[in-house]
């Protein structure tokens, strides 16, 4: 019987050239049975080496992370820079504002609409200033704002006093803003009549 090429004699030239090995059957199928159950010893030796060599990965039930993240500080002004009112400033305050109630609670309701109107034409015109970017106190602000909120507390407490309802108020309120007339605000009219006079000096001395 004539047996081809064995592939197995070829692989084995390759990797040992220095062993022959025989044409006999029976001698090729112990060295292939060897041959086989070394090369699988090496597969499952090198399997095993690589399996261990690969890191291996350990998940852990603890919350505390190596990092930290960015830490944000919250900046918060110094104790010099806040301000801070001492007892006898408070005491102060609360005496002008007493004093300011009790002058506006000697005047009569009309007044009082009157003057909140003139302040609200004020509080427009510092608007208008603020807008155009001129010089203006912002001072005035706070204290406007704050003298029309008592104006409008002591209207209330006399209304409280009649026995008018918040309803009722509400309605009087709507009422009295529709009968309001127009007109400028006190600072505009003394500017009008500053410039009307300076018109009426300028065209005397022109007539003369």
């Amino acid at each position: 019987m004539v047996y081809g090429p064995d592939p197995i004699r070829s692989i084995s030239g390759l990797l040992y050239p220095n062993i022959l090995i025989s044409n006999n059957p029976s001698c090729k199928g112990d060295w292939y049975h060897n041959h086989s159950n070394k090369m699988l010893t090496l597969s499952i030796a090198s399997s095993t080496s690589a399996i261990t060599a690969t890191p291996k990965t350990t998940f852990t039930s603890s919350t505390k992370s190596s990092f930290n993240g960015i830490r944000i500080a919250h900046v918060l002004p110094s104790p010099a820079v806040r301000a801070t009112t001492t007892p006898r400033q408070s005491v102060v305050m609360m005496a002008k504002k007493e004093e300011e109630l009790k002058e506006i609670r000697a005047k009569t309701t009309e007044e009082i609409n009157d003057e909140i109107v003139d302040l609200k034409g004020e509080l427009f015109m510092l608007r208008l200033q603020r807008s155009a970017r001129n010089e203006f106190k912002s001072s005035e602000f706070r204290r406007m704002r704050k003298r029309v909120a008592r104006m409008l507390t002591v209207k209330r407490e006399r209304e409280i006093d009649d026995g008018v309802g918040k309803r009722q108020s509400r309605k009087l309120d709507r009422q009295w803003r529709k009968s309001i007339v127009p007109r400028p605000p006190p600072s505009l009219l003394k500017l009008q009549e500053e410039e009307a006079a300076e018109e009426a000096k300028e065209s005397a001395s022109a007539s003369t």
